[in-house]
């Protein structure tokens, strides 16, 4: 049995979403428990130079909505970088979620080669599908999402690698 373009992306998103909602979920009933600000997690970063945890969470789902429709050859809708609450950001994910859930695999299957060209900057950079998706979408998707994770773990959120993982 060969792994298609569709089963390495679109099902690895969205369930790695869930699990971030999820967590967001446990995150919100952690300040509530401990009369914690959530702002105060929601602006957090690891590091001064890093971006906080709100831009992490926009940044993981934009990376797969962004990364399945560049391979299915379609134009991903923007989403406004607006959320500050994790009502707010959950719903971000939420909506990246449904809008994965519209592709079919036969949009996606097949783009092994299929060109694509990104703008960086005023450079432009061409992959190939999977190289894009193997090479630069999903490392990039786990990066921030993982980075959203330690934010939270790291102030203190109960959080272990089932929640990362999901059950």
């Amino acid at each position: 049995m060969t792994l298609s373009m569709y089963q390495a992306s679109v099902p690895v998103y969205i369930r790695m979403l869930n699990n971030l909602a999820a967590i967001m979920e446990k995150a919100a009933a952690h300040c509530e428990a401990r009369k914690i600000d959530p702002a105060v997690l929601i602006r957090a970063r690891l590091y001064p130079d890093m971006f906080d945890f709100a831009k992490q969470v926009q940044m993981a789902a934009d990376a797969a909505k962004t990364g399945t429709a560049r391979l299915a050859g379609v134009e991903a809708p923007a989403f406004e970088d607006s959320e500050r609450s994790f009502p707010e950001l959950i719903e971000r994910v939420r909506k990246t979620i449904a809008y994965l859930e519209t592709f079919r695999p036969d949009q996606i299957d097949g783009s092994e080669e299929r060109e694509v060209v990104i703008q960086r900057g005023g450079t432009a950079v061409t992959y190939r599908g999977m190289e894009l998706l193997l090479g630069r979408t999903l490392p990039n998707f786990y990066f921030h999402l993982t980075t959203a994770y330690d934010i939270l773990r790291h102030n203190g959120v109960e959080l272990g690698k089932k929640d990362y993982l999901g059950r």
